[in-house]
């Protein structure tokens, strides 16, 4: 992931820790956290950075140089983020507890995911994408449609 990416946007938006960390409803130290890669910040939060920064999560997390301005808000749903979970594993032949190794976790966390009891890890989001060329993006869109 790339965390200096964090700090690039609150720069640009010429905030302070401590006003960038209003933003997220968090202290300060975490937000230094999250820039310093000490600490990974979470999908939700990384969602309000890309709706903040009108920036791709792709962008954000280093999946990508490509910068493109994004327009529409988008909001964090883990039944919509499970439905493509489910989707894309279906389209990688992979079993739930394939998935679970993959990403060194249970079979049951994977469940979880995929009936969108529970938001994905932004670390496993990640690993996820980097290791199958998915996008980020792709995963937290909150249509119908979980085409590739």
């Amino acid at each position: 992931m790339r965390y200096e990416r964090i700090r690039d946007i609150r720069i640009r938006r010429n905030e302070t820790l401590e006003e960038f960390a209003k933003h997220f409803e968090v202290k300060k130290s975490t937000c230094s956290k999250w820039e310093n890669g000490e600490q990974i910040i979470p999908l939700k939060h990384l969602i309000t950075l890309c709706n903040l920064s009108h920036t791709e999560l792709d962008y954000v997390l280093g999946l990508t140089n490509k910068k493109r301005k994004v327009t529409e808000e988008r909001k964090l749903d883990p039944a919509s983020i499970g439905k493509r979970l489910t989707f894309f594993r279906k389209k990688y032949h992979l079993t739930q507890e394939q998935l679970a190794n993959i990403l060194n976790t249970t079979q049951s966390t994977i469940s979880y995911y995929e009936k969108g009891k529970t938001t994905l890890l932004t670390v496993f989001l990640y690993d996820i994408c980097a290791r199958y060329k998915v996008s980020s993006d792709w995963f937290c869109k909150t249509d119908d449609h979980p085409k590739m």
